[in-house]
């Protein structure tokens, strides 16, 4: 009976609250020291008297993010951006003051800029661009009624946005204990868990398991989130050197090593086996790999891992240089035993190119190490500049900017023809939710949830506003009272689950209170004021969902076109390929994919196994390139190689020709070879034909996936030998 009454009296959390009664302790600190921030600089808005107090905190919930690196970066892109959309309302409303016909395309326009240029760069520098947008149409709307206080908007409005990140800022700083040092921890255990993971992927690449091309598929998507941390890193760190830079470089040594990984695992597979002092080599290279991690955290092994590794690239060059063999001859043959012909057998010239190929991978893997290694200790006198490579856009630039401006010209349209008194605010913060969302793949699913989170915020303003706030007149009962909501919204914005509805709550919140020093909202400027807001967020959507609509199956498709394109170009003997551009671009093309991707189907699954064997058949392009660029190979081994590129630039859709081409130049290296050529010579016939097999076995096995004519239907593809479908496996043996 007991029993019964006491599970009767104990408190069960609901599965869907979980994140308010049990939070993260990270969680818990971000909600609580935003909230302390928030409530400061409104109290300070308040003791200055500013007339929009409100806009302070609502800047604190803007910039606040969960770890310090963010939330300072994000600051002071803020501050750049509410300068320059200041400066920008200046100037618009300085040239068209009166002419309401010409100013509302202009802002539009200026929003659409912002948006558009804003995809073509990355983190919180984005941020900026459409934060100088939507700042701009916010003063603009603002001071609609009186234009001659333009300059003393633009102020007040820089005020308010600097007075938050000023505020946001110190309480961090209070919660913030030992920063730098941390950051340097936190850099140097990301790029030990990525070299730790890429190790391990090696090691079963090389002992040819089964699984090993997914686990190092996965691992892309790793690396692609901790080049993104490292610049947050970089900011915690406060003064420092180029610590950041070398991070950035090892993670793009780390994404080459995986890259050639796929073809070496394509060696492995296609080349002759039974390789005696290659195996030796590779057994040596695995039991290296075996206690590569513990190793790595150990300060004074990095040297000793470093010089292992040249040691065993040292053997795999040796190996991999051409020695001939002479035929000895029978009692029969001529004595002339000098015009007798030299034979090297193909299994040897396999263990060649298998030894160039080890070599390469553990070049890359001791890079890797080295800019490790000085990521995590300041370089006196370091000057090193790491260049990163992104995708840019222009489609999907042009997409974002053209949305953003509908947006602006159609609720614009709805001011001027109903001469609502809150037209204005409709403009304002549909400006706002366009401008956080335009750089967005996929904004519809970001809008939806951002007005569920309006709704739920306007919920608990009028709550506040006509239940609790009339109640109190100082300044300490109303903080107890807002920062019991403020509370439960940075809980929210701690749980990836509930994070987008939480952002809009955050946001938005505080300006539909409408909190002034001398007097409290009423129930007249409360529903028109948030109804403005609400009408703001369904206008984003209905904008969002029927102009230019995102589709995954056909952004796939174009992003494949993008690579296929860019892969055409690499083959172009006139261009410069870059290996960093490639890698740079392909990856961020990858990641859009994962992005694009709700579930892991065959055919997503198709799809990204198809980018990443793009990814390397791009990176032999270039090494060929290379060769060729280096002048050693003659002239007889140069055609065939260059006729093979010429084909693969030009072929648009089908590539068996390309295929067959690369299949008749190894066959030609291959003779070349047995010729009596310098040692130079006969080595770069080595590393063409090292490139030649992963060229045409890509091109053979993935013939589906480079049809830039037709979408991919997620046949025709393999990464390796033993990875094909059954039909193709059939084929294959046969």
């Amino acid at each position: 009976m007991i029993t019964r009454l006491l599970s009767l009296l104990t408190f069960r959390t609901p599965p869907f609250l979980y994140w308010v009664f049990t939070p993260s302790l990270n969680g818990f600190l971000f909600a609580l020291r935003t909230t302390i921030a928030a409530c400061l600089s409104l109290g300070i808005a308040l003791w200055l008297e500013l007339d929009s107090p409100i806009w302070a905190p609502m800047t604190v919930w803007s910039v606040a993010q969960l770890t310090r690196g963010e939330s300072l970066s994000k600051a002071r892109w803020r501050i750049v951006g509410t300068l320059t959309g200041g400066t920008a309302a200046l100037i618009f409303v300085g040239i068209y003051p009166q002419a309401p016909w010409v100013f509302f395309p202009l802002i539009a326009l200026w929003i659409g800029l912002c948006s558009g240029l804003a995809t073509f760069v990355s983190n919180f520098r984005s941020y900026a661009l459409v934060l100088s947008g939507y700042t701009c149409a916010i003063i603009c709307m603002d001071v609609i009624p009186n234009t001659g206080n333009i300059f003393m908007f633009a102020v007040s409005r820089a005020s308010y946005i600097i007075l938050g990140v000023l505020c946001e800022a110190f309480i961090g700083l209070l919660f913030a204990v030992n920063q730098d040092r941390l950051a340097h921890i936190k850099i140097r255990q990301k790029l030990e868990s990525a070299l730790t993971l890429v190790a391990d992927t090696l090691y079963h690449i090389l002992k040819q398991d089964t699984g090993a091309l997914t686990e190092a598929r996965n691992l892309f998507g790793t690396i692609l989130s901790i080049n993104d941390q490292i610049e947050f890193a970089e900011v915690e760190m406060g003064a420092h050197g180029h610590e950041g830079d070398h991070a950035r470089a090892a993670l793009a040594a780390v994404s080459a090593l995986l890259s050639r990984s796929f073809g070496m695992a394509a060696r492995l597979a296609l080349l002759s086996t039974n390789h005696k002092d290659f195996d030796t080599v590779v057994r040596a290279f695995i039991q290296f790999l075996k206690t590569f991690s513990e190793r790595l955290r150990k300060e004074d092994e990095i040297s000793e891992l470093l010089a292992e590794l040249q040691h065993l690239r040292d053997i795999c060059r040796r190996y991999a240089t051409p020695h001939r063999r002479k035929v000895v001859p029978a009692p029969h043959m001529e004595a002339d035993i000098e015009e007798a012909s030299t034979v090297i057998t193909n299994s040897a010239l396999d263990e060649r190119i298998l030894f160039s190929s080890l070599g390469d991978l553990i070049g890359d893997l001791e890079e890797a190490i080295t800019e490790y290694h000085a990521s995590t200790h300041t370089i006196r006198g370091d000057h090193f500049q790491f260049q990163h490579h992104t995708y840019r856009d222009g489609r999907l630039a042009f997409n974002n900017g053209f949305r953003a401006a509908l947006a602006i010209l159609v609720t614009s349209l709805i001011y001027e023809v109903t001469a609502w008194s809150n037209g204005n605010t409709l403009i304002s913060i549909t400006a706002l939710i366009c401008g956080l969302f335009a750089t967005k793949e996929n904004p519809v699913l970001g809008t939806v949830k951002f007005l569920k989170g309006l709704a739920v915020a306007w919920c608990v303003a009028w709550l506040l506003c006509f239940v609790f706030i009339p109640m109190v007149t100082t300044y300490e009962p109303l903080m107890l009272i807002l920062s019991c909501a403020m509370m439960i919204g940075g809980l929210a914005r701690a749980n990836p689950a509930t994070a987008p509805a939480a952002s809009a709550f955050n946001l938005l919140m505080p300006l539909m209170l409408g909190i002034q020093n001398h007097h409290v909202i009423d129930e007249s400027k409360f529903y028109n004021t948030n109804l403005a807001i609400i009408l703001s967020g369904v206008t984003a959507v209905l904008i969002f969902r029927s102009i230019l609509p995102f589709d995954s199956k056909a952004e796939g498709f174009r992003l494949r076109k993008a690579t296929l394109r860019e892969l055409r170009n690499l083959a172009n003997l006139n261009s410069t390929p870059q290996i960093s551009a490639w890698i740079g671009h392909s990856t961020d093309r990858f990641s859009r994919l994962l992005r694009h991707a709700p579930t892991m189907t065959p055919l997503v699954e198709a799809g990204i196994q198809g980018t990443l064997a793009t990814l390397t058949l791009g990176l032999n392009i270039i090494r060929l390139r290379h060769l060729l660029n280096r002048e050693y190979l003659p002239e007889s081994a140069r055609r065939p190689i260059t006729l093979v590129l010429y084909h693969i630039e030009h072929a648009s859709r089908r590539h068996d020709r390309a295929a067959r081409l690369t299949r008749a130049a190894i066959r030609r290296l291959r003779e070349l070879d047995t010729q009596d050529h310098e040692a130079i010579i006969r080595l770069e016939i080595t590393r063409a034909l090292t490139y030649l097999v992963v060229v045409e076995h890509t091109l053979r096995t993935n013939e589906d996936f480079l049809d830039a004519s037709r979408p991919f239907l997620g046949t025709g593809f393999s990464v390796f030998p033993g990875h094909e479908t059954p039909h193709e496996a059939a084929l294959e043996k046969a």
